[in-house]
């Protein structure tokens, strides 16, 4: 089986504006030596679109704190990636989102802590930090940009997540993504304090998945895996009252932001290599790239995601403080493809404790960071999981007692909630999209790759209405 990087965050500096208490990493108030080179960057950037297509976070500390930071997305974006800001948004005034638009970003995340100024101060350690962030997201869609709010869940502000999802409508951003935190940095010290109980956020989860199916807003729950066997739990529970449950992202959102079937499928045949601006090759790069709302599962580190330190290093992900290679040493392919790490991380039958013996483990795998911060192995248990999965004996087969669920139940579940809209790698208006959907759901990938085969081949840029009929009246199809 072969894994392409869907998600890749480099963290870019680790110079900060603020002091976060919760910070993965530990932040200096300028620019560091370490940090790659503006060619050391650009250098990055080449090797990883000699082999995949993903969309790159540029992260920090505050990745504005780099005076390259454009021409490294400029860069990036030449070479065909899409690209993402992670920053905490008080820098962010009209010129900077200006800068931010015609550069462009595919979306920008800035992180809150709490719905109100007090709460996320107290937070950021730097009173007036909520306003500005508060205005600069209001400077990115007043520009049109694709804007995004991510909140790390701890004891201070659990109770808010209601006035966030408020906020996050009232703002009218695009998703919310919400992290469990990771006891990871600055997080270890205040980690016994502020970590939610997992019986709490087992509460939460279920609070997200009931939130999930009413607004039309991206709502993504990250570094909590277990959320989708919570997903799985519910769709199958509610077909068995006879319910029928809704797609896990409501339908508006996906047609905004695309979706993936599967992480581990590579995206497209390779195209013909193209010659670098820096004068590398294209070699294997492939046309699609992956949506900037697309799940597959639980625990992506070291599958579909992972990390770039401000000095090269190459981490399953940002919370994950086992070292996969360095890309002053190592070229990136090398490592993603070779690392004793990612090999692992690849096998979920290795997990360890009830993890391994969970009949959700393929769709969740549990958080391996929190396991590698509570135990120092990343394979043990998820420490902040409340389910017990019933070991499987010769008589019990592949179900579990409690819930009744088979193996088979569980993947038909998942992929249901994965499989509403196929991926779409090029632009598409909003007519063309709608028409997609009311294209029958087994053929509706196949149909969306001919409309965007045909597309190609005739150099259409944009695919709206009259594409798709037109394709649809070629393949014999009903015209819609």
């Amino acid at each position: 089986m072969k894994y392409i990087p869907r998600l890749i965050f480099w963290e870019t500096t680790k110079g900060c504006n603020l002091r976060c208490l919760h910070c993965r990493a530990i932040p200096e108030m300028m620019t560091s030596r370490e940090d790659l080179s503006t060619e050391e960057g650009l250098g990055l950037i080449d090797q990883i679109v000699e082999f995949s297509n993903p969309i790159l976070i540029l992260s920090g500390g505050e990745p504005l704190f780099r005076k390259d930071i454009f021409d490294i997305a400029e860069y990036g974006i030449k070479r065909g990636l899409r690209l993402s800001l992670a920053t905490n948004g008080t820098m962010i005034d009209k010129d900077m989102a200006k800068k931010i638009r015609d550069i462009g970003f595919a979306r920008v995340s800035i992180s809150f802590d709490g719905a109100k100024a007090e709460t996320h101060d107290r937070f950021r350690s730097i009173p007036g930090s909520f306003k500005a962030a508060i205005e600069g997201i209001k400077n990115l869609i007043e520009l049109g940009i694709s804007a995004q709010i991510n909140t790390t869940i701890a004891k201070h502000n659990y109770k808010e997540l209601p006035e966030i999802l408020d906020l996050a409508l009232e703002l009218g951003v695009d998703a919310l993504h919400t992290f469990l935190l990771v006891p990871v940095g600055c997080g270890v010290d205040i980690a016994e304090d502020q970590m939610v109980s997992a019986d709490e956020y087992e509460k939460i989860l279920h609070w997200f998945y009931d939130q999930s199916k009413l607004h039309s807003i991206d709502l993504k729950a990250t570094c909590a895996p277990h959320y989708f066997r919570v997903r799985a739990e519910r769709i199958l529970s509610e077909k068995k009252a006879g319910l029928k449950p809704t797609p896990f992202i409501p339908h508006g959102t996906q047609l905004k932001a695309g979706h993936v079937d599967k992480v581990t499928t590579p995206p497209h045949p390779p195209t013909s290599p193209q010659p670098s601006p820096r004068g590398r090759g294209r070699e294997g790069q492939g046309e699609r790239g992956h949506g900037l709302s697309a799940m597959t599962k639980g625990c992506l580190a070291g599958t579909g995601v992972c990390f770039v330190s401000h000095k090269g290093e190459v981490f399953p992900c940002g919370y994950l403080p086992a070292k996969a290679g360095d890309i002053r040493k190592e070229r990136f392919q090398d490592i993603w493809n070779n690392s004793l790490v990612f090999k692992n991380l690849r096998n979920p039958d290795l997990l360890q404790g009830k993890c391994g013996v969970c009949e959700f483990k393929h769709i969740c795998e549990g958080c391996r960071a929190r396991a590698y911060s509570a135990t120092g192995n990343y394979l043990s248990e998820e420490p902040f999981c409340a389910y017990e999965p019933s070991v499987p004996t010769q008589s019990m087969g592949t179900s579990n007692v409690g819930q009744g669920f088979s193996l088979a139940e569980v993947e038909s579940a998942h992929t249901e909630a994965e499989g509403v809209m196929p991926e779409l790698s090029l632009s598409w208006s909003q007519d063309a999209k709608d028409a997609v959907m009311k294209i029958p759901f087994f053929v509706r990938k196949k149909a969306v790759k001919s409309i965007e085969d045909y597309a190609r081949g005739r150099n259409i840029a944009m695919i709206n209405i009259e594409v798709v009929q037109e394709v649809r009246g070629l393949k014999g199809g009903e015209r819609v």
